[in-house]
């Protein structure tokens, strides 16, 4: 029991997608917390809907403080303040050895881990133990599945895979794949696979109504908080890539290549089992808008996951993309540093020493990563190099669908 104060409270931050089963696994880590008392906070108690058995004599679950104490030792805490405010009222108020921290409301665990990890209040009363990320594996693999799989069938509550699974897998320690039983070996295989890909670093582990041993996720001590921006697939990729620098195919008018065009070839090979890989491209030529926004809606879907930053003509907005499964996104970032006036850019650069300057171009640049199963990678950069501008096109203004103004976000795909 966690008596005393100055002891750091341990905490394990659950997100999966609607219907994954993550209400099954609070009452389930609830059912069998075992010497541990546990305080469990939701973003809405009635929809947690905790197990009857659970709920101690004369307790309910509708109190005025949001709380319902449990048969076990427990309370279960409905997030009715903000989230800061919470923890630290329970920490005050009550004892118990290790919080469970779930909020649809917020839409990734990161933010939520570093509320305990920068220089708060929160921070000097806990300590990140896990971040768990709660997968409907069937429904992850008929969204990010290749072209080949057979189509699968499912309740209404299936969901294809969104932005924010992807945002909760790439910042995952662990992840549960869940409903292991609606799934072949094979199927479970390539899952696994996919998680890996997204997020090397994460343990896998498969399950049945989400029935796991809770030492597995309480105490488990797999957060680093100095790695949470490192997690993602897509940055592992592209530091792998950083070293390989070929070039692209496309030549200047007299047939010799224009060394500031084309790619830098970079390639990041996982175990192939299921054909799991991604590559970069990279390019000192820009985009024609439309031509690649094209090219993004017609990302095929084995394609799983593609991020970076791209360089559009006539736009001098850094232009960050962002596709999960069916959805793209563009979002400007900010200005280029090279487009902005002399004083302003020099003093930019001065602080940024180890920023990658091109004679002619400055910063402007365009680096993506396509992590995807059994693509064409030759076909994809083919299309990518055909999205680019021409010679001719660099002298007349274009339009697109891709945002110009700093904090804008444009939906290139829907799902």
């Amino acid at each position: 029991m966690n008596t005393d104060t100055n002891d750091e409270i341990p905490v394990t931050i659950l997100s999966g997608s609607l219907g994954a089963g993550k209400t099954t696994l609070l009452n389930h880590l609830l059912s069998n917390a075992g010497d541990r008392t546990l305080a469990v906070l939701v973003n809405d108690m009635g929809e947690v809907n905790v197990d009857a058995e659970l709920v101690a004599e004369g307790s309910e679950l509708e109190l005025d403080d949001g709380v319902a104490e449990l048969s076990n030792g427990c309370i279960c805490c409905e997030l009715q303040d903000d989230l800061e405010t919470a923890v630290v009222r329970l920490a005050r108020d009550r004892s118990f050895d290790h919080l469970v921290v779930e909020s649809s409301g917020i839409s990734e665990p990161a933010p939520v881990a570093r509320l305990f990890t920068t220089e708060s209040r929160v921070a000097a009363l806990y300590d990140v133990d896990t971040l768990v990320t709660v997968l409907d594996t069937p429904a992850f693999l008929e969204a990010f599945a290749g072209e080949e799989r057979p189509e699968r069938t499912g309740s209404e509550d299936d969901r294809p895979l969104s932005d924010l699974l992807v945002e909760q897998l790439e910042v995952s320690n662990l992840v549960l794949l869940n409903k292991a039983d609606r799934c072949r070996e094979t199927e479970l295989a390539e899952a696994e696979e996919l998680v890996r890909a997204l997020q090397p670093d994460a343990e896998t582990i498969r399950t049945e109504f989400a029935a796991v041993d809770p030492d597995r996720l309480l105490g488990a001590d797999l957060f680093d908080a100095a790695r949470v921006n490192d997690l993602p697939g897509w940055k592992r990729a592209l530091a792998s890539a950083d070293g390989d620098h070929g070039h692209g195919d496309r030549d200047g008018d007299d047939g010799r290549h224009d060394e500031t065009d084309g790619d830098h070839r970079g390639h990041h090979h996982p175990d192939e089992v299921y054909g799991v890989s991604s590559f970069v491209y990279r390019s000192r030529r820009p985009f024609h808008p439309e031509r690649f926004a094209d090219f993004l809606r017609d990302l095929p879907r084995s394609i799983v996951r593609s991020k970076g930053t791209a360089w559009l003509a006539t736009n001098e907005m850094r232009v960050s993309i962002a596709q999960a499964g069916p959805s793209v996104r563009a979002t400007a970032q900010g200005p280029w540093i090279a487009s902005l006036p002399e004083v302003e850019r020099d003093m930019y650069r001065s602080n940024r020493p180890n920023l990658e300057w091109h004679d002619e171009h400055g910063d402007r640049r365009t680096e993506l990563v396509f992590i995807g199963t059994d693509y064409d990678e030759s076909t994809l950069r083919a299309a990518l190099e055909d999205a680019l501008v021409t010679d001719e096109e660099r002298e007349t203004d274009l339009d697109g669908p891709f945002p110009t103004e700093q904090g804008d976000e444009t939906v290139i795909r829907e799902p």
